[in-house]
């Protein structure tokens, strides 16, 4: 069938381009999956929604094409916390493996899933590979107490192809909202996400009201899900998609700051990760506050 349709909707510029219902949306990401389409449609596609802009019901739709078409983490009776992980370590150390084992180790089932996106980050397949966590090949259940790290093209290689299409466009496309957005498990679920832009915080709200998703939504460390260590950011709870303020912002940094590492190479990661995990370092309070908030919303699934 195509999409060029779709296109000629989507790609009429800024103001002039007509915003997708959710159905058509569903069609079209499902088309762009599917691999029905040519090279110059997924381009015309990402580059048209770039300059548009997502509305929360194309995210609703793109995220139910991609929902039939992903492999699922079996249901393991409890719920999972979900950690998407896709832009990496730019000036600041990766955390996001750190708030991962502080969740297990109060048993905690935690999927972490993600792919390089860049070549000049640091990315979460480095940290945990430090931290002897091995990226899984196949999905499969989830135990209380584990970390299991999932590749984005494990669960949908189609996904990650589009995800790689900014390797030669050099521009963000849906399929990076959306990682941050799905939810790749069978069962119950908490998905943690993030932003980077004050926009983004209000378009992914209005995403999980609309999908009755359950989240954690909070501005990370440089777009990772994980809370900035120096201060303490606004996070909000969504229960079926109802929204509750759990965490007001407190300006400026936080009195107390950690002993963060001074780069952000894997290795060093690691070896402050396992030594806030053994308590020869604190735990960041915005962190600690993170994991607080996130466990008391596990209880309420």
């Amino acid at each position: 069938m195509g999409i060029s349709h779709y296109i000629k909707e989507i790609g009429r510029g800024k103001d002039g381009a007509r915003p997708l219902s959710r159905e058509q949306a569903t069609d079209l990401l499902g088309q762009v999956l599917d691999g029905t389409v040519t090279d110059l449609e997924v381009g015309a596609f990402c580059l048209a929604m770039r300059i548009k802009g997502e509305t929360p019901q194309e995210m609703a739709g793109f995220l139910d094409a991609l929902r039939n078409r992903m492999s699922l983490i079996p249901d393991n009776d409890i719920a999972t916390v979900v950690l998407p992980s896709y832009n990496g370590a730019r000036k600041l150390p990766l955390l996001t493996p750190l708030l991962a084992m502080l969740l297990a180790r109060e048993g905690v089932a935690v999927l972490i899933h993600g792919t390089p996106t860049e070549n000049s980050r640091i990315f979460v397949s480095e940290v945990l590979l430090a931290l002897h966590i091995q990226a899984q090949a196949a999905p499969k259940f989830i135990a209380p107490g584990e970390v299991l790290y999932m590749p984005t093209e494990v669960l949908c290689p189609a996904l990650k192809r589009l995800l790689d299409v900014r390797r030669v466009v050099g521009l963000r496309n849906p399929a990076h909202s959306l990682v941050k957005l799905m939810n790749p498990c069978a069962g119950k679920a908490l998905v943690v996400s993030s932003y980077t832009h004050p926009e983004y915080a209000v378009s992914m709200a209005q995403t999980f009201e609309l999908t009755h998703t359950n989240a954690l939504l909070l501005r990370g460390t440089e777009g990772e899900v994980v809370a900035d260590a120096r201060r303490m950011p606004q996070m909000d709870a969504f229960i079926n998609g109802q929204r509750q303020l759990l965490q007001e912002t407190q300006a400026g940094t936080l009195s107390a700051l950690p002993d963060l590492p001074k780069t952000t190479d894997a290795v060093t990661t690691a070896t402050y990760t396992q030594s806030v995990l053994v308590g020869q370092q604190p735990v960041p309070a915005s962190i600690a506050m993170q994991v607080e908030h996130i466990l008391r919303l596990v209880k309420q699934l």
